[in-house]
């Protein structure tokens, strides 16, 4: 049982951690940048540690002052939130180095589905039904004899993206050169790995995850779906739950494909693997190790603390709930609100 928990992140999420770590017992320390003196998460943790100027590179995103800061007072783990270092392997790794808890999945496996060829490469083998598409990252000059295989349109996405960065809908072979060069500088610049992939292009998919929770002893659950099909520029605007494209029985279908993927790779606490679904079908598309923003649409019609079972799952403890113990009961919807440059 840990006693006192660093924070690596700021915001709503830290918030929402602190909530459940006082219900927990557990004493909090929160990370903050010089701009976020006055941040309601600072003000709310039991204790504070300044880490660096305004840049979040200098910052939240410097895993030696952060994780200094947790030894420095006393922590047993760290909780990286959202965002930043939350699926970073190399700072799971320096964290277990430092003999604190690491309040995630194991680095092998963070870093297994990070890159986003070999998760699906790891998915197609564990008969989960992926987007037909090429193996393994792609090079130029083999790209259009692929793109022909698979048939346009298709899209070009970043195997170690995420967010819509790296990522080009390709409707025919006169632009699939310039594609391919602008996600690849796209992604070399958001994730320093220029590496890229193609998949047949899906024209109007539901997009749909399912939300998860496992522990070290190989239980694995999920908690149902959640439906963001509501998107500007691949970014997410509207979360609801359950998902009004999905069928008691696709419901069934897709779970039992989560689970047991989850469990074949040995996943411990919050995560969440990601489908689009057209046609009656569904496909795999990633996995985000770690918890997401939109959890609590899921605890609402769950009643589960997604936050307090991947603090206890990370710590060794059991899962208290079987899979036929979550039932959806009701409907919940998150929205969020977007700034966009003029």
């Amino acid at each position: 049982m840990i006693k006192s928990l660093l924070i690596a992140n700021r915001g709503e999420i830290a918030v929402r951690i602190i909530r459940t770590c006082r219900e927990m017992g557990i004493k909090t320390v929160c990370v903050y940048s010089e701009a976020d003196a006055g941040a309601l998460h600072v003000q709310m943790a039991d204790e504070a540690v300044c880490i660096g100027p305004p840049s979040s590179r200098d910052s939240y995103l410097n895993m030696s002052n952060i994780i200094s800061a947790a030894v420095l007072k006393g922590c047993d783990a760290i909780h990286p939130g959202v965002g930043f270092l939350a699926e970073n392997a190399a700072f799971a790794r320096l964290v277990e180095h430092a003999g604190l808890i690491f309040i995630g999945p194991r680095p092998e496996v963070i870093e297994l589905l990070g890159d986003k060829v070999k998760a699906k490469e790891t998915a197609k083998k564990y008969h989960v039904p992926t987007i037909p598409g090429v193996e393994g990252a792609i090079e130029e000059e083999t790209a259009l004899e692929a793109a022909q295989s698979i048939g346009f349109p298709v899209i070009v996405k970043a195997a170690a993206g995420g967010g819509g960065k790296g990522m080009r809908i390709v409707w025919n072979k006169d632009t699939l050169s310039d594609a391919l060069r602008i996600a690849s500088h796209e992604a070399e610049t958001a994730f320093s790995d220029g590496r890229v992939y193609l998949e047949k292009y899906l024209d109007n998919p539901r997009h749909v995850e399912f939300q998860l929770l496992g522990d070290e002893h190989g239980n694995v659950i999920h908690l149902g779906e959640r439906d963001c099909s509501i998107q500007q520029n691949h970014q997410k605007l509207v979360e609801e739950s359950p998902s009004p494209g999905v069928s008691p029985e696709m419901r069934k279908h897709m779970g039992r494909d989560a689970v047991r993927l989850f469990k074949q790779i040995g996943y411990r606490g919050a995560g969440t693997i990601e489908f689009l679904v057209q046609d009656s079908k569904y496909y795999f598309m990633e996995v985000n190790a770690r918890i997401q923003v939109e959890h609590t649409v899921t605890e609402m019609v769950t009643g589960i603390d997604i936050v307090r079972e991947q603090i206890r799952t990370c710590t060794g403890e059991t899962l208290r709930y079987a899979q036929s113990d979550v039932k959806l009961d009701g409907y919940a919807i998150e929205c969020r609100i977007n700034a966009i440059a003029p």
